[in-house]
């Protein structure tokens, strides 16, 4: 028997074949440095990433491809986003249910550059008050900063809102995708994202290691690394042309061919249609575990409209031994605790526990939710 994988939220698996060998033919044929010479082997690379970027710019409807910069994966977008955008005494706008990735260097703005920061407050479901969103805004406010999607929750925050009134009021609005790129279709230009940052190892089925930041034209960030670049050696400035300014270093080619075989396969199957059934199955997952005593389902309810993510605990059982046992006894591999969002769990009142999160992908089958399901049925009949 095989694992049943269900923590997809954390890292799409398994990738479709394609990923895996675009990867092998770039270590096996061409894996020379991107950007670092003109012979046949690094204008390959660099061939091969640049069709990575404007595959991206087509699913998400960016302009301009050279607007993407690449990066390790979501954390690093998010950090290059608020740290190099936001200035000195400013005042910064988020939900309660963000993500340790934009909390922590919100924080650190403010021990460091006086910024004040507005947590938006939402209620069990993980939805946010639109009036409130409103009433937030000041003088000063210079980002509002929210997931498209938690990822502790499922709850998909209303980005078409949420823009309109960042748009009135001439405020940046920088989104995190983690949950969402691939699996929820993203206009980012019908939308008016200013920032989107995404990962590429989870929705749009790349390898760990691989995520990007699309940064508006209007918009100058001051860089998170500086260093090498391929461009402009003979300055000691960082170059001031995108992509460049913003990727230091030598890329992680082999990942970035991955990837782009993992936005492909988006591309070809749609994000809609990914979305739908994902969607089924997780509705299939809770209408199984609302039926099961003494389980508690956390997020939007049944029939509301959700990713692929199911937050629940087992009354009385730590969630750490829930996923230990459904790994162990049953190969269910799942994840517990707080998720890296302990505002998140703040707002459902599992401050003290954390939870169980199962999450699905576009590879995940009926018969592994069943499974899934019957396992968590005898666990809670052991334990009550």
């Amino acid at each position: 028997m095989g694992v049943i994988y269900l923590d997809n939220a954390a890292t799409t698996w398994p990738k479709p074949p394609a990923v895996l060998e675009a990867m092998n033919n770039c270590m096996n044929n061409y894996g020379a440095n991107p950007g670092r010479g003109s012979h046949q082997l690094a204008m390959k690379a660099s061939r091969v990433i640049f069709e990575c970027r404007r595959n991206l710019a087509q699913l998400f409807r960016i302009p301009n491809p050279n607007d993407i910069v690449f990066t390790m994966n979501t954390t690093m977008a998010l950090n290059l986003a608020i740290l190099g955008f936001v200035k000195q005494g400013q005042h910064v706008i988020c939900s309660s249910i963000e993500h340790n990735s934009v909390r922590r260097p919100l924080e650190y703005l403010k021990r460091t550059k006086q910024i004040d920061v507005t947590y938006i407050s939402s209620d069990r479901l993980g939805s946010i008050d639109m009036v409130e969103v409103e009433k937030s805004f000041n003088d000063r406010t210079s980002l509002f900063v929210c997931n498209h999607s938690s990822n502790l929750l499922g709850t998909i925050s209303p980005l078409e809102e949420i823009a309109e009134v960042c748009g009135r009021r001439k405020v940046k609005l920088l989104v995190d995708a983690a949950q969402t790129a691939g699996t929820i279709d993203i206009n980012v230009s019908g939308i008016g994202i200013d920032m989107l940052a995404f990962p590429g190892h989870k929705g749009l089925y790349g390898p760990q290691g691989t995520g990007g930041l699309y940064i508006h034209p209007d918009i100058n960030l001051e860089p998170l690394l500086y260093g090498g670049t391929g461009s402009q050696s003979e300055s000691i400035e960082q170059p001031a042309v995108r992509p460049d300014r913003y990727e230091a270093g030598t890329h992680n080619t082999v990942g970035l061919a991955g990837l782009n075989e993992g936005v492909k396969f988006v591309l070809q199957e749609g994000a809609a249609k990914i979305h739908a059934k994902e969607w089924r199955l997780v509705q299939q997952l809770m209408e199984k575990l609302l039926e099961i005593d003494h389980v508690t389902v956390y997020g939007p309810n049944l029939g509301q409209n959700k990713t692929g993510i199911v937050a629940f605990n087992i009354d009385g059982v730590d969630p750490s031994e829930t996923a230990f046992v459904l790994d162990q006894s049953f190969q269910i591999a799942v994840r517990a605790g707080y998720h890296c969002t302990p505002l998140a769990h703040e707002s459902i009142g599992t401050l003290d526990t954390g939870a169980v999160r199962a999450s699905v992908s576009c590879f995940t089958t009926d018969e592994e939710i069943d499974q899934c399901v019957q396992a968590i049925r005898e666990i809670s009949k052991y334990y009550h």
